[in-house]
């Protein structure tokens, strides 16, 4: 496993990709990021050592750190890495490299190979001695290159190899290095209290070296491996002796297993892990003697069964390949599904997925989904911290916490990985460094993911399209609201319900399209179910005039097209506001009709008096006597009613938003005629009066409002209905008749037991 150790031989464990740019131009030199502040202007990796001198206890040599390195150890330690699992990462990677150096060299050097075997890696947990022990075939190290790569703290073996490739062309670039800054191994200090490279051979020489330290030491041993039974063929192993805290957890197989497959499921090489299996085997018994029958001499009888036997042996955890390496024209839709639910954990297909090479200033591969079902919690559509987007570099994995980064939270729901050969990482690999790269990348994930959205909508099976937006409409809605960058990509993609198309989701292309020559702007309202949007008074004009009407029925609807404003020139027009212009009004006939009722107007504003703004003639209504619609620059009742609903709403703002009120009342109902008569010829009439209160409060619900008294509202219906129904089915004569036969009771001083039956009005409706 000359990697793990070697990783700092060979690249430091933490990047899975060049990651120089971090450091400038660290050629193993700089150690900037976490620790920049302090050591900004240190270097670590120019000198070998500093100083050795030879032991008594050991037959070993005894070398001190560099200054300054037992303060950065306890930085590592303490503030490098986030996570004490990703130590598992760094020595993988390590021995990655380690096996990846080894292949290029082989190629003009074939005899490097020699019999070492395979190149792999194996990583066995020791829970009862509390070890774990990493080996790799890789290409190991001497003596020389254990004290400048282990003994020197971010010296990067990868990076003088990456160096050395680039001064001799002739050797070629194309590698599959992990790390350059050799500090990646250190980190098996997270979670050791001992790191003992316990071989590493290298093809190069004949001798084996052990490298051990431990952890809140300030110098390090190296001694040559003498033991024949620890001898390597090549390669190195390293073995970490855990911590007290940290035995339980790290030496436990199946965590070791979950981790591999976690960080480095994709890395080039087989790794393999010791793990627990069972298997059933066949055993032969003794056949027990049954009661009451003789036992007889000779062999007893034996029967065959079966049994559950444990045991030991070597697992392969890094199965699954990456799929984003191959050229997308050769991998099968069935591979692309298969990847899906076995990288996400997921059981359904994916709706619709995107595999692609971005080149440039930022080259990286992707693989995007567009999932199968949306999620199930509601908080998971505002959620930008889902880990549905996993980063790797070189194929080894960094992050899949970006907190909004790299896609917007709009488009949470999006699943996929994206693998870079050189993306600039902090030191411990776990944190994109420049903004400007971050930008690119997003900008050029949110294009792809709007081509893969757009295919679906294009596609002939409209029932793929219908399946994303009942998923994941709402999403795309939040995008009009929240990124106006993209409003263009955005809006094609909208589907409303419309008054001309209550089953099927309408396009805004679609609604363009069937537009009148006459009609200049996108007419929608906003109410709170489909079935109020059916009845609502604003449209009865318009439905008459043949002119669509989106419904916009979900809470966010409104926010979102007010958001957007126009599409392809068209604004977008709220009918339950004032000033509604249709395009085609009669301006003679409006002008005798608000001539005609401009005194009742002024009459009902003056018996309604601060209720509403003012009262106007209509050109929205056809059959409903008036309608109360918001102010142009208010809050339409249906963002009223959402405002009032909100949780932590603040209610000293509702009445400065509200905006006004209007009531317009429509000029051909007869009980608007009535009350024209009656402003003329009786306005002082309590009834007209009473008619005008009762028009204001159905107009308030009828036009989605909530009454600021629904009781009193109760109460005034009650009592037209008594009016309209008093007396009607013979009530009041049954009350007269019997009022009649009481007065005569008592006249006569008896009393007079009357049956019900008898008791009937000449008009009782139920008489025989």
């Amino acid at each position: 496993m000359a990697p793990a150790l070697s990783r700092s031989l060979y690249t430091s464990p933490l990047t899975s990709v060049p990651i120089t740019p971090l450091f400038s131009s660290l050629s193993s030199e700089k150690l900037v990021s976490p620790t920049r502040r302090s050591f900004k202007n240190r270097r670590f990796c120019d000198a070998a050592v500093a100083e050795k001198e030879t032991t008594e206890e050991g037959s070993g040599e005894k070398f001190e750190y560099q200054a300054e390195v037992s303060r950065l150890l306890d930085l590592i330690v303490h503030s490098l890495y986030s996570h004490k699992e990703v130590f598992l990462r760094e020595l993988v990677s390590n021995a990655s490299d380690a096996l990846d150096k080894l292949r290029f060299l082989s190629v003009t050097e074939p005899s490097l190979l020699g019999d070492g075997g395979d190149l792999e890696i194996r990583i066995k947990p020791d829970p009862d001695n509390g070890t774990i022990t990493i080996t790799d075939t890789g290409i190991g190290m001497t003596k020389e290159e254990l004290i400048d790569c282990l003994g020197t703290i971010a010296q990067s073996g990868t990076s003088k190899f990456l160096k050395a490739l680039k001064e001799n062309k002739d050797l070629g670039a194309d590698n599959g290095l992990i790390g350059q800054f050799g500090v990646g191994f250190f980190s098996a200090f997270l979670v050791a209290e001992k790191v003992v490279v316990g071989s590493t051979k290298t093809p190069k020489s004949d001798k084996q070296y052990v490298w051990e330290s431990v952890a809140d030491s300030s110098s390090y041993l190296i001694r040559e491996e003498t033991d024949p039974d620890n001898i390597l063929r090549r390669g190195t192993q390293i073995t970490l002796y855990l911590r007290e805290d940290d035995k339980y957890e790290f030496a436990e197989s199946t965590r070791i297993k979950n981790l591999v497959k976690n960080y480095s499921q994709f890395v080039g090489f087989p790794i393999y892990t010791w793990q627990e299996k069972s298997r059933t085997i066949e055993v032969e018994e003794d056949e027990p003697v049954k009661e009451g029958e003789e036992v007889k001499k000779g062999e007893p009888k034996k029967k065959k069964t079966t049994k559950t036997e444990k045991y030991w042996d070597w697992e392969l955890a890094n199965e699954t390949k990456p799929l984003w390496m191959r050229i997308s024209k050769e991998v099968e839709k069935g591979e692309y599904n298969e990847f899906y639910k076995k990288a996400f954990n997921e059981f359904l297909d994916p709706l619709a997925h995107t595999h692609f090479t971005t080149e440039g200033e930022v080259e990286f591969r992707s693989i995007l989904y567009i999932p199968g079902m949306g999620p199930l919690n509601n908080e998971d559509v505002t959620n930008p911290k889902t880990k549905n987007i996993r980063l790797y570099v070189k194929r080894v994995f960094i992050s899949d916490h970006f907190d909004g980064e790299l896609f917007p939270r709009y488009l949470s729901f999006v699943k996929g990985v994206v693998d870079s050969d050189d993306l600039p990482l902090n030191v411990s690999r776990e944190i994109l460094q420049e903004r400007r790269i971050v930008r690119i990348m997003r900008k050029r994930l949110i294009r792809k993911t709007f081509d893969m959205i757009q295919e679906i909508s294009e596609s002939e099976n409209k029932e793929d399209y219908k399946k994303f937006w009942e998923n994941f409409g709402r999403f795309l809605k939040l995008g009009c609201i929240e990124d106006t960058g993209n409003h263009k990509r955005i809006t094609p993609l909208l589907r409303f319900f419309s008054s001309k198309n209550e089953e099927e989701l309408t396009s805004l292309d679609d609604y363009i399209e069937n537009m009148g020559e006459n009609q200049k702007a996108i007419y929608y309202l906003a109410t709170d179910s489909l079935k109020s949007a059916k009845s609502a008074p604003f449209l009865e004009k318009l439905i008459q005039k043949d002119i669509e009407v989106l419904y916009l029925v979900e809470p966010i609807d409104e926010v979102a097209i007010q958001n957007l404003q126009t599409y392809k020139e068209k604004k977008f027009v709220d009918i339950s506001k004032e000033d509604l212009e249709l395009g085609d009004e009669d301006e003679v006939k409006d002008r005798e009709a608000k001539q005609e009722f401009n005194l009742l107007c002024d009459w009902i504003k003056q018996q309604l008096g601060d209720k509403v703004a003012k009262v106007q003639v209509s050109n929205r209504l056809s059959s409903s006597p008036c309608v109360l619609v918001s102010g142009k620059f208010g809050w339409s009742a249906n963002m009223e009613r959402l405002m009032k609903a909100q949780a932590l709403g603040d209610t000293s703002s509702l009445e400065f938003m509200r905006g006004r009120r209007i009531l317009e009342i429509n000029p051909d109902h007869p009980i608007i005629k009535d009350l024209n008569a009656a402003c003329k010829n009786a306005p002082e009439s309590t009834e007209a009066t009473r008619v005008v209160d009762l028009l204001y409060d159905t107009a308030i619900i009828s036009g989605g409002f909530t009454p600021d008294s629904p009781a009193e509202l109760g109460n005034k219906i009650y009592e037209m209905m008594a009016v309209a129904v008093g007396g009607r089915w013979g009530r009041v004569e049954e009350e007269e008749e019997s009022s009649t036969v009481n007065e005569g009771d008592d006249k006569s001083g008896e009393t007079e037991v009357v049956e019900p039956s008898e008791v009937r009005a000449e008009s009782d409706p139920w008489q025989d």
